[in-house]
């Protein structure tokens, strides 16, 4: 009989994957301070659409509930929806590219980590102030009749 071992690299590499799909279809983040960030639940990214109700998406909050120049990271989702300018909302990973620390508020133009202090910019996830390495990665999302919806 024999036996076939499989390389520890593929594993990590499925694992990593899963692990990233599951996120995607669980938790979100919510702030802890009282401004410019709101706990909810539910992940985004920034594409307006016109269509009402995307079949496949999850709603995750309303227009209204994300603050112009802002945003609100939902922990249970992993995701944090930042709304830079005035009905442009951009959604992106709310786990820190540092050592994967989940940001936890969105303040002064910044979305925030508690772990090391690396700060994004809510316009583009681009990182303001390290030590994260990377940008925080865009999620999907839609805007459609004042939902925001997790693609």
């Amino acid at each position: 009989m024999t036996s076939r071992t499989t390389p520890r690299r593929t594993v990590l590499l499925a694992t990593a994957a899963l692990t990233t799909a599951t996120a995607a279809t669980t938790t979100g983040c919510g702030s802890d301070d009282g401004g410019g960030g709101t706990e909810s639940s539910a992940p985004a990214s920034a594409e307006p659409s016109s269509a009402p109700g995307t079949a496949g998406g999850t709603p995750l909050t309303a227009t209204s509930e994300i603050p112009v120049g802002g945003g609100t990271v939902f922990k249970d989702r992993k995701v944090v929806v930042t709304q830079p300018t005035e009905g442009e909302f951009k959604a992106f990973s709310a786990v820190c590219t540092h050592q994967g620390c989940l940001v936890d508020k969105v303040a002064d133009g910044t979305i925030d980590c508690p772990c090391h202090g690396s700060k994004y910019r809510i316009a583009d996830g681009s990182v303001a102030a390290g030590p994260a390495p990377r940008p925080l990665p865009a999620e999907e999302i839609t805007v459609s009749g004042g939902t925001i919806t997790l693609a």
